[in-house]
């Protein structure tokens, strides 16, 4: 229930404090203080049973002594009270509780013990909402609640601010005040027993104070809420994150290639990116980042124009924006000639564009404003620095004027002190960023390029790749069962192998050899040259013990590289038992590149991919990148881009790139292949031989647990994202007997939903989006194709016509936050009206409904839309139709069926 009764928390009409005391610098003497000098408008009732009153108001001795209901109590008592006094709110219909009180699970197995009874004691009182234990409480400006024990109210602003660290709370606090920096919740979360991170950033999604979101981050619980809630806010408003304990030693040793090189923080890195969060490295920019990304549009792109009436400042912005990777706006000789007819001969005609140091504010304006039309510039910084002719006052009234023209975010980085302070404050007024000097300018700048790339990647239409995914689940199942009865958590190279063939991704041949006999046999049946491998469970890295011979070219030299491997892995590794070689064809390409693929398991995210160079030398150069799973097209292929070595991959130099096509398809293969197996704790394919003509895996080496027990868990509860649902498709057949695939909409239908639009008259369009458009775009596209299926789900109707696919319909329901509630909306093309489509997806969703566990749908159609609703009609839906509005409301609840 991540938002219910959040309200009684955050705009609380009455509280109470107990544990309120007249002790001076008690927690529950700061509590109730706070609480009166903030200003609430409600009720505050002290409970203590030592005292009659405290100041002007009554002290009750407990609870039930309360006088009216109240929505939200704050503790403060000591741990071992908490329990009970969760009993008594609970039974005086109390449904909002924060816990300022430690002493629970950061102490020790005791109190662990004692928080989990606080959860069992809550779980007994429907609704109730807790947060903390073990926090400094929560702060809500516009409602004036101050229930923590911080020493002041921030301002009120359009930040929500999101820390579980309770002593980072007050100084950033107190730095908030000193820079008038506002909030519109500040919240510390505590041991998050029950509201957590995710909770919150659903709830002020909905929130109309809140623009923007600071998170400070020690560790994510509950990674899969956590994704599913950032992905939904971050497409409308931006998420901040500082991430603590960035180089936090793995509790685990790793046991492969890829676990030694997905480090914790990498993954973070790795899910902040998936979910469209900007992750800040410095507290210092925290609130510069929240306050520009929630006032200023993201860039088009990273193309950025540096103005200044000095060379220092310029090449300054230069080498910061350079070193972030961002890109010199390149000027376009149209808008060169329009600045040469007013600025001096000596200016840079170029980028910097330096305007010379007796520039007056006119020029600083013009040239401003002329830049921003270039259709080759993304951004604009203005960097003055203050000489002896500049006005630094009206150089800023300029701009201002100058950046009102035009959408494009603009920058400034007034330098020097006294002198440019009314400039710097006229910036400010006018909501232009202002920094003290180029590189905090281009930090920031690049902050908004990290969002905007954010939004463009979440919303980027992956490209259908020339494949067909289909998976051999049950051949998986079958060889994992084999796998697993085998009792030995490291599989072998040829079952590992053998895994990754069932999901289509090619293997190269591996036979084993017991003996140097038994080894030359198998190379002669296999051709030369070969490779030989050390065969042992108890090696992983081969080549670390000299375990693999390259490029054996005849029978007897298979012999003596049999003899000369065994002799070397004798004397590195004594006590490992070898049962023999593995014999492999020699795969040599002058064009071919190694990688190394992989799959770990990480305690907070689930599976993490790993995609980077591979090779012997995959952990010297670090070349990788990690994304979460399941991986479409884009996916893939941004963790490609992402790559040092991806120009080697895209070809380089005159050399033909590699059948990039077949990489994305077995890098998206591999996905589905970790998604299907929950069993595997780490996996690599090292090397994954990539080449213009194929890709092969040429080793492998999977590490499954052996503890678990298939079916025991939710389905994916490994993985933070859910996968696309295909256990909801199915074959139909329409009234005229045609037959349609039924199955959950994917980011690769764009095309096809654009037809589906473009098939339907304007009356179709208006009953089911309740407004007229012309035409579509993508970015109406993405919001409909682009969904998170732990939250939505649409059921296309999908016909194949002479080859090519159509959308025939559409169906869709979007679940609350809680789960607990789903709109629903359908839509048929004009000329499938009559067929029973509109029945059938309806029919289905509510069926798709029951097994999600939804308790209520509703929905709204034109109130002359006589077909969908006597579609409505006929399933049991109550309508709710007011003489004063065009649509009528409807609404079913939802019972279980038998079996779901």
């Amino acid at each position: 229930m991540p938002i219910r009764n959040l309200d009684k928390i955050f705009h609380p009409r009455s509280v109470t404090v107990i544990g309120a005391s007249q002790r001076p610098l008690s927690v529950g003497h700061t509590v109730f203080h706070n609480l009166l000098a903030g200003g609430f408008e409600g009720p505050v009732y002290p409970v203590n049973p030592k005292h009659e009153r405290l100041g002007d108001h009554t002290c009750y001795a407990q609870v039930a002594d309360l006088p009216g209901k109240v929505d939200l109590a704050v503790i403060c008592t000591p741990a071992a009270t908490i329990p009970d006094l969760i009993d008594q709110c609970g039974q005086a219909g109390i449904r909002g509780i924060v816990i300022l009180s430690a002493g629970f699970r950061e102490t020790g197995p005791e109190g662990k013990e004692l928080e989990l009874e606080v959860r069992r004691r809550a779980h007994q009182y429907s609704g109730m909402r807790i947060i903390g234990p073990n926090c400094l409480g929560i702060m809500a400006p516009y409602s004036k609640l101050n229930a923590s024990f911080a020493t002041d109210m921030p301002l009120t602003g359009n930040v929500a601010f999101i820390s579980q660290s309770g002593a980072l709370c007050t100084s950033i606090l107190d730095w908030s005040l000193q820079e008038r920096i506002g909030f519109s919740h500040f919240v510390s979360v505590g041991n998050t027993l029950d509201v957590g991170m995710a909770d919150l950033i659903d709830y002020f999604a909905l929130d109309p104070h809140t623009s923007s979101i600071i998170l400070y981050v020690e560790s994510i619980a509950q990674a899969r809420l956590f994704m599913s809630a950032a992905r939904a806010f971050t497409q409308k408003k931006p998420i901040i994150a500082y991430k603590a304990g960035r180089f936090t030693a793995s509790a685990k040793a790793a046991t492969s290639h890829t676990g030694a090189m997905a480090g914790v923080d990498a993954v973070y890195e790795a899910a902040f990116a998936r979910a469209g969060i900007v992750r800040v490295f410095d507290l210092d920019d925290l609130f510069d980042c929240a306050e520009l990304l929630a006032r200023h549009k993201p860039p088009r792109g990273d193309r950025l124009a540096i103005v200044t009436n000095a060379g220092g400042p310029g090449v300054m912005a230069t080498d910061a924006l350079l070193e972030r990777k961002g890109i010199m706006a390149e000027i376009s000789q149209e808008t060169i000639e329009q600045l040469n007819e007013f600025l001096p001969v000596a200016w840079s005609h170029g980028n910097p564009l330096d305007v010379i140091g007796d520039a007056t504010p006119e020029r600083f304006g013009r040239t401003v404003e002329i830049v921003l039309k270039d259709p080759q510039v993304d951004g604009v910084l203005v960097a003055l620095s203050p000489q002896a002719m500049t006005d630094p006052t009206g150089a800023a009234e300029a701009v201002i004027a100058a950046a009102r023209t035009s959408s494009k975010p603009v920058l400034t980085a007034w330098m020097g002190g006294g002198k440019v302070q009314e400039g710097i404050a006229r910036l400010n007024q006018a909501g232009i960023p202002t920094y003290t000097t180029p590189e905090q300018a281009v930090r920031a700048f690049m902050y908004l390029v990290t969002y905007a790339r954010n939004l463009q990647f979440l919303n980027e239409t992956p490209r259908a790749v020339p494949m067909n995914l289909t998976l051999d689940r049950a051949r998986l199942q079958e060889l994992a069962q084999v796998a697993l009865q085998q009792g030995k958590s490291t599989l072998s190279e040829r079952m590992s192998k053998q895994l990754l063939e069932a999901y289509g991704i090619p293997v190269s041949q591996t036979v084993v050899a017991c003996s140097p006999e038994e080894a030359a046999a198998r190379a002669d049946e296999l051709g030369y040259p070969v490779v030989l491998k050390i065969y042992s469970d108890d090696i992983t890295h081969k080549s670390d013990v000299g375990g693999v011979e390259l490029g054996i070219a005849s029978h007897q030299k298979v012999h003596e590289a049999y003899a000369r491997m065994m002799q070397r892995v004798a004397e590195r590794r004594p006590e490992a038992h070898v049962q023999g070689v593995t014999v492999q064809p020699m795969y040599a390409e002058a064009e071919g590149h190694e990688l190394i693929v992989g799959a770990k398991r990480d305690p907070v995210f689930g599976v993490v991919l790993l995609i980077g160079a591979g090779g012997t030398t995959a952990e010297l150069y670090q070349d990788r990148s990690l994304e979460l799973p399941p991986l479409n097209e884009r996916l893939a292929r941004r963790a490609l881009e992402s790559l040092r070595s991806w120009p080697l991959l895209n070809g380089y130099r005159g050399h033909a790139p590699v059948d990039l096509d077949r990489l994305i398809e077995v890098l998206i293969r591999l996905s589905y292949f970790v998604a299907d197996f929950p069993e595997i704790l780490e996996l690599d394919v090292n090397p994954l031989l990539v080449s213009p003509d194929q890709v092969v895996a040429l080793d492998a080496r999977i590490i499954v647990d052996l503890e678990t027990q298939p079916g025991t868990s939710r389905p994916y509860s490994h993985l933070a994202i859910r996968p696309y649902p295909e256990e909801f498709s199915r074959t139909v057949t329409l009234k005229d007997g045609t037959q349609v695939l039924l199955r959950p909409i994917k980011p690769e239908d764009e095309d096809m939903w654009h037809g589906l639009l473009n098939s339907c008259s304007p009356e179709t369009i208006r009953s089911r989006f309740r407004y007229s458009f012309h035409g579509t775009t993508h970015d109406m596209a993405a919001r409909f194709c682009f969904i998170d299926y732990d939250r939505e789900i649409a059921i296309v109707a999908e016909l194949e016509v002479e080859g090519e696919s159509r959308i025939l319909g559409v169906g869709r329901l979007i679940a609350d936050a809680d789960h607990q509630e789903a709109e629903y909306a359908v839509l048929v093309s004009d000329e499938w009206h009559g067929q029973g489509l509109g029945s059938i997806l309806t029919d289905y969703c509510l069926e798709v409904c029951r097994r999600w566990g939804i308790k209520r749908v509703v929905a709204e159609t034109a109130a002359d839309n006589r077909r969908m609703l006597n579609v409505f009609q006929k399933r049991d839906f109550a309508r709710n139709h007011s003489a004063e509005t065009e649509t009528v409301s409807l609404v079913k609840e939802i019972t279980k069926s038998a079996g779901s």
